[in-house]
């Protein structure tokens, strides 16, 4: 039998750091490709190692990204699919494609690294954080804002999200693949 996952996949990875848009606009993206009917899956990549303790705490368990992704995709892949939309603040760095060439069999990568000023991040994540994670996604997200801009793979798309309605963000991040999409 054929490897469903060997038809030429094509990723959009949507990065960034924590405030940035990423979950909506990746929302907004795969909207956009339902209402002009074009074949894709979406995927919210925080939610592929959430477990406590963390993967990366213990040896036995680093791999459970790449294991879940793969695992999902395949059963994706086996419905005919063979685009994604994956949003994950650090799926942008060029350490990360690996991750993708082996969960999804050496698929065409597009990124895109969304940005904001700390100001607006701060707004953001202010008004989503109801609990005790406020002050720790604010200092993660510094963080990676400054890692994402020495480490984000040079063929990114880098799209600016200050002040921009999530429509228009989405029709920018779009225009940086080929699937057809408003």
């Amino acid at each position: 039998m054929e490897n469903p996952r060997a038809k030429s996949a094509e990723v959009l990875l949507i990065g960034g750091r924590s405030g940035v848009g990423k979950t909506s606009v990746g929302w907004e993206v795969a909207a956009r490709l339902r209402a002009a009917d074009i074949g894709h899956a979406l995927i919210e990549g925080d939610l592929l190692d959430l477990v406590h303790p963390a993967p990366q705490d213990d040896p036995h368990r680093s791999r459970i990204t790449e294991r879940n992704l793969a695992a999902i995709w395949a059963n994706y892949a086996e419905l005919g699919c063979r685009r994604l939309v994956y949003t994950n603040t650090a799926s942008v760095l060029g350490s990360e494609e690996e991750l993708f060439t082996r969960a999804l069999e050496g698929p065409r990568i597009i990124r895109v690294l969304l940005t904001a000023t700390d100001a607006t991040v701060e707004t953001r994540l202010t008004a989503r954080e109801r609990g005790s994670e406020l002050e720790q996604q604010l200092r993660r997200s510094t963080f990676m804002d400054r890692h994402l801009a020495e480490h984000t793979a040079p063929d990114a798309h880098h799209i600016p999200t200050d002040g921009r309605d999530v429509r228009d963000i989405a029709t920018e991040v779009l225009t940086k693949t080929t699937w057809g999409a408003p």
